[in-house]
């Protein structure tokens, strides 16, 4: 079995250390000790991957980290928030003003900890060297046990000597006053080791100690390190530390049957019996400068599994002991509930709770409209409603039918509301098969859209594997989330755009998650594959509001990882027409073992809020087996392995709180009050500028056009050069239908082609080619040439709802020769997908240019002919079990086999065996068959005349 490193949360601290707030503000002085980690992007002395190795291990003695390599972090403000500073790293210069920051972050009483290589950064500061107290100059490496040489210093009292394989740094440079607690000694030469020092009121803690994971990871360098750390953060904060620590709570563990092994761990995983919300609290970390608030849990919350505010500003939650694998075909006997949780006296915890509606199985997501709420429960969609006022859904009815119910973490999840007014969602591998707005429709994972009435639908793209997270960036930038090492999908260009597109497979959205690790904050982190990295992900919300720090703002997405017991924050970056995710490490992160974040997005009041399952057993499946897992698992109806462990008696919903935060006023929104709603476009938090566009277009009146006109049309932008009141203004017209109906505004709309703002002519270009679009419009307004690369890709794709044009095709042509063009993953494909539509003026355009072309070179191979063709040497093909860090949910497998005449051209046979999953299954390009969503079915499919060739035949298996 490989080594598996479990990352420690450590938080990104480019996400938190922008504000120039006093720290005195950022601090709640809990006593948690908070120690600031400065590593280096390297994989020689690889900190990245080490601290988690030592982190993990002070989590619960309430010892924090916060990682960074970036050594602008050295900045008074940013400094100030921790109580020490440790470095191992390898830079090699520091700035004067950085060097200033950290010699008086020591100076006024603050902890220095250089490790091993940090006695070689910053080479141009001989003001660094002397605070270190030396400098790194030669080495070897060998086994070896240093000699305690100062047994009554408070670090090495109660330190025992221990064994490591390092390097065996040999300093230059050692100042006069340090004092050295070890000595490793070689023959008569006695190397100083590890030492102490004072600086002003601050102290340093240096050891040579650390090049490796055999350093890192051993007993005795965590209790070192512990003890320097402990020694380092001077008395005040050690005291203060001392009384937090005395109210930790202590991990209870016992042995249980039907704990899965599936990493062979010896010892295997014991149970941990549950903490109190109060207790678990003080196990989550959360960065420097945000707190953490309980605002409901048990016995009022119950396995929580989805939530939504309401336009009173109201927490909905959908609860579901059901989940996994209470499967009723009586849809209506369930034990799931979806309740209204209010603070009805402002302390921040909700006191009232009302259930909404009950006799539910197993409700995945729910969104509001028209008076109700739209919520997935495979195989249905339920319209639930209040008509009498009393909080209680007293309207019932299925809207959609026909959603897989093969397992139930692979169904439909993640309704949301989007910009274009109609219902947005993911769903898994249990996939749909069944007829919506009068059409039969058969699809497996990926994102969907829908009219609220149900009179229209569109599957958008497909994804990678099982899919739990969507979300939305303020300029309509359409994410999402895959469970299994694909934690952030980018969705650049529908599926209709690439229908019949020949020659090249497309497929509209990527993969653009730029890490594999997650960072847990244990080591007791139990999975089945994707080990370290994200095999439960859900959810990709943004953070869309204006209470956090401003590198939040529409630039970090949160994902759960509930077998890590984290929330992810993935840091989204445009990248030309598209965007890239870079490791913004986590929001949120328990050490407790419970712990399971589900759900995290943004509430009404600007912070992120939590739902944690808090249950012991996360994993769904797969089933365990003696080989795989260490017993006999017996599959539910869900498809989720049977384990009594599963807890149905806990649940919490927490809010990320940023010290920094505004004080909110609490919004209630009617359609009463259109003119309330129409100002709340303008607001500041993405939750209630959408929910004023709910109401606006539910409403259907157009007395408020005028005053949308006003808000499309104004021309400002922010710092960022947005403008989110124009967008949502813009999408609220065409919701009303008011383009058919009034004028002034189809120009309004056609105004904004033109806004300073691109994500205004991107909402701009995608209403009016709904309906109506030409190629007037496109080249009176240079669309295809617009200077903000996302914009210009749905002016690109706008096109195929153009009826065929030879002009637009050559100009098609003309703007694919351009380097900005072929240079961009997400402009190329649009193009040549797009020229599907306009190929005759493509093609003529591209025969032009290139007078020479005579078509595409075939090279043709001859193949020795054989009486006949012998598999015999064909032997059983074992999938692999695990997927490694380089899978993505989908396998395929490709053999090539070489056929004489005499077979090609004949119908025959492909027996595949049984294989644990879906399969699809090809030869030469051709499907001949596949099976969904069975398990062990023995794969037999017929081959249909004309197939099979002479010669080189492909056969590709997607599993």
């Amino acid at each position: 079995m490989r080594f598996i490193i479990f990352i420690f949360s450590l938080f990104f601290i480019g996400l938190v250390s922008s504000c120039n707030q006093p720290a005195k503000s950022l601090r709640n002085d809990s006593g948690k000790l908070e120690i600031l980690f400065l590593g280096h992007d390297s994989e020689h002395h690889n900190s990245a991957q080490l601290l988690p190795l030592l982190a993990s291990q002070l989590s619960l003695d309430g010892i924090s980290f916060t990682y960074t390599s970036n050594p602008d972090d050295l900045n008074p403000d940013n400094l100030d928030k921790y109580d020490a500073l440790m470095i191992y790293a390898n830079h090699d210069s520091i700035t004067t003003s950085q060097e200033t920051a950290l010699l008086s972050f020591v100076e006024k009483g603050k902890g220095f900890i250089p490790v091993h290589c940090a006695s070689w950064c910053f080479r141009n500061s001989p003001k660094y060297i002397d605070l270190v107290g030396g400098q790194f100059s030669t080495h070897k490496t060998d086994s070896f046990t240093t000699d305690i040489i100062k047994k009554d210093h408070p670090i090495t009292q109660t330190l025992q000597p221990f064994a490591t394989w390092d390097e065996t740094y040999v300093h230059a440079k050692i100042a006069e006053d340090i004092t050295v607690l070890m000595e490793r000694v070689e023959g008569d030469h006695h190397e100083p080791w590890t030492w102490t020092k004072e600086f002003g009121k601050g102290r340093v803690f240096y050891t040579a100690y650390g090049h490796d994971e055999r350093t890192w990871d051993n007993p005795g360098f965590h209790e070192l390190m512990k003890q320097g750390i402990l020694w380092a953060v001077g008395d005040a904060a050690k005291q203060k530390w001392e009384a937090f620590s005395k109210q930790l709570p202590t991990l209870v563990y016992r042995d249980a049957e039907g704990i899965p092994n599936y990493e062979k761990r010896s010892p295997g995983p014991r149970y941990q019996d549950p903490l109190t919300p109060e207790e678990s609290a003080k196990l989550i970390q959360v960065p420097v400068g945000f707190d953490l608030e309980l605002f409901a849990s048990e016995p009022n919350i119950i396995n929580p599994i989805a939530m939504e505010w309401d336009e009173k500003g109201r927490l909905w939650v959908i609860e579901t002991v059901d989940y996994p694998n209470t499967v009723l075909e009586d849809k209506g006997a369930g034990d799931d509930r979806i309740k209204i949780c209010e603070d009805t006296d402002g302390d921040g915890k909700a006191d009232k709770f009302t259930v909404f509606a009950d006799k539910l199985n197993i409700p995945t997501s729910m969104v509001f409209s028209n008076g109700g709420v739209i919520v997935s429960q495979a195989p249905h969609f339920l319209f639930l409603k209040d008509t009498d006022g009393d909080d209680k859904a007293d309207v019932r009815k299925i809207i959609i039918d026909g959603w897989g119910v093969f397992d139930t973490h692979a169904g439909p999840s993640n309704l949301k509301y989007g910009f274009d007014n109609q219902i947005w969602g993911v769903v898994g591998y249990s996939g749909f098969d069944g007829t919506i707005a009068g059409e039969n429709r058969q699809f497996r994972q990926g994102v969907y859209h829908f009219k609220p009435d149900v009179s229209a639908f569109e599957f958008m793209t497909s994804t990678s594997n099982n899919t739990w997270g969507f979300g939305l960036t303020e300029n309509n930038d359409v994410f999402a989330s895959t469970a299994n090492n694909t934690h952030s999908v980018f969705m650049g260009i529908p599926n209709k755009a690439l229908r019949d597109v020949e020659g090249v497979q497309l497929n509209g959205s990527a993969k653009i998650d730029g890490h594999y690790a997650m960072h847990a904050i244990t080591d007791k982190v139990r999975q089945v594959d994707v080990f370290g990295g994200f095999t439960a992900a859900a959810g990709h919300h943004f953070y869309t509001a204006r209470n956090y720090p401003e590198a939040f703002w529409n630039k970090v997405a949160f994902v759960c990882e509930p077998t890590g017991h984290l929330v992810h924050m993935a840091r989204i970056e445009k990248k030309g027409a598209g965007f890239i995710e870079k490791d913004g490490w986590n929001l949120f992160a328990g050490a407790d073992e419970c712990v399971a974040p589900v759900d995290a997005k943004v509430g009404p009041d600007g912070a992120v809020w939590v739902l944690d399952w808090y249950n012991f057993i996360i994993q769904h499946n797969p089933t365990p087996t003696p080989e795989r897992g260490g017993f006999e698992g017996v599959n539910g109806k869900g498809n989720a392995y049977e384990n009594p462990l599963r807890d149905k008696s806990h649940g919490r919903v927490w809010r990320v709180v940023s010290r920094q935060a505004k004080k909110v006023k609490p919004l209630s929104l009617s359609k009463d009050d259109p003119d309330q709603l129409v100002k709340t476009l303008s607001n500041d938090n993405q939750l209630w500028r959408l929910t004023a566009q709910r109401l606006l277009v539910e409403r259907g009146n157009l007395d408020v056009l005028s005053k949308l006109f006003d808000l499309a049309s104004n021309q400002t932008v922010n710092e960022f050069g947005d403008n989110y009141a124009a967008i949502h203004a813009l999408w609220t017209i065409d919701g009303l239908g008011a383009i058919s109906k009034d004028d002034q505004a189809q120009a309004v709309v056609e105004k904004a082609l033109t806004h300073p703002a691109p994500g205004v002519r991107k909402a701009a270009i995608q209403i009016l080619s709904k309906s109506g679009w030409s190629e007037e419009l496109v080249t009176k307004y240079k669309l295809l040439n617009d200077e903000d690369a996302n914009t210009r890709l749905a002016a690109i794709v706008s096109l195929i709802e153009i009826a065929p044009s030879e002009s637009l095709g050559a100009t098609l042509y003309q703007i694919s020769t351009e380097e900005s063009i072929k240079n961009d993953e997400w402009l190329s494909k649009a193009v040549y997908a797009v020229a599907n539509q306009h190929r005759k003026g493509f093609l003529t355009a591209f025969k032009a240019s290139n007078a020479d072309y005579t078509g595409p070179k075939v090279e043709v191979s001859s193949t020795p002919e054989s009486p006949d063709y012998n598999d015999s040497a064909w032997k059983p093909y074992e999938l692999p079990k695990l997927l490694d860090q380089n899978a993505d949910g989908i396998f395929w497998f490709r053999k090539v086999i070489e056929l004489p005449a005499s077979v090609a051209g004949k119908k025959a046979v492909l027996s595949l065996g049984p294989i644990n999953d879906s399969d699809i299954s090809y030869i030469n390009g051709i499907k001949v068959g596949g099976i969904d969503r069975k398990v062990n079915d023995k794969r037999v499919y017929n081959i249909s005349a004309n197939v099979l060739k002479p010669g080189r035949n492909v056969i590709a298996i997607r599993v």
